[in-house]
């Protein structure tokens, strides 16, 4: 059977393989119809017996505006972390080199050079100005859950950037923002029982801007599929 007779195959890789991590965004919002619409899809996505643990909250804004400024200032001047969810202590082996091609890729496209700890640091402080994007959702998991909530969680997380590529709006998932959990409390009513697993930062991208420029690879099934017959 071939791929003309599956053209919703067809649809989703393409919708797979365009979207990327956005790093600039203009400042033009994204209709609350078109929002609803990604979240539509996005609560569509399975869960464990239906739990349905996920819990998003969109900030736009004067809230997202006053955690903009309150969090770029506590990641500049080395404010205290507080993560609901522990951050990954080391990374290492094959991981290590992932995370630091992407890192070299961003840097080269925005012209930080190797042993620019200045320009390098600038330029990953933009994590916590959202990179100007008009719309930050937080995605919480409730803790009653464990894992199997983050698990779920990070399924509704996936059928929401890809919802909203579908609709060409660009996002970023950020893990970085939510070291600072409790500055995030401030602006958002996010009970003591949800975690809060990550950012999608979303809005229109720059097009011309150099961060948005490159694309990262993915490794060949080889390296992580293992069909046992």
């Amino acid at each position: 059977m071939t791929s003309r007779e599956h053209p919703l195959y067809d649809t989703l890789l393409s919708l797979a393989k365009a979207r990327y991590s956005c790093r600039a965004f203009d400042a033009r919002p994204v209709s609350r119809d078109d929002i609803e619409r990604v979240l539509e899809i996005a609560r569509r996505s399975p869960s464990d017996c239906n739990t349905q643990p996920a819990s998003i909250f969109i900030l736009s804004g004067t809230a997202l505006e006053g955690l903009r400024a309150e969090m770029y200032d506590a990641a500049a001047t080395g404010g205290e972390r507080t993560s609901d969810i522990p951050p990954i202590a080391t990374y290492t082996g094959v991981f290590q080199d992932r995370r630091r091609e992407c890192g070299w890729a961003l840097y080269n496209a925005v012209g930080v050079q190797r042993g620019d700890r200045e320009g390098s640091g600038r330029q990953a402080l933009e994590n916590f100005r959202f990179f100007g994007a008009p719309h930050l959702a937080i995605i919480t998991a409730h803790e009653g859950l464990a894992e199997r909530g983050l698990f779920d969680a990070g399924i509704y997380l996936g059928h929401f950037l890809l919802g909203a590529q579908s609709l060409d709006i660009a996002t970023v998932p950020q893990g970085a923002i939510a070291h600072y959990a409790e500055i995030i409390r401030k602006y958002a009513p996010i009970a003591p029982d949800l975690r809060v697993v990550c950012g999608v930062s979303f809005g229109y991208e720059i097009q011309e801007h150099a961060a948005n420029s490159f694309r990262m690879g993915r490794a060949d099934l080889s390296e992580n599929v293992v069909f046992v017959e």
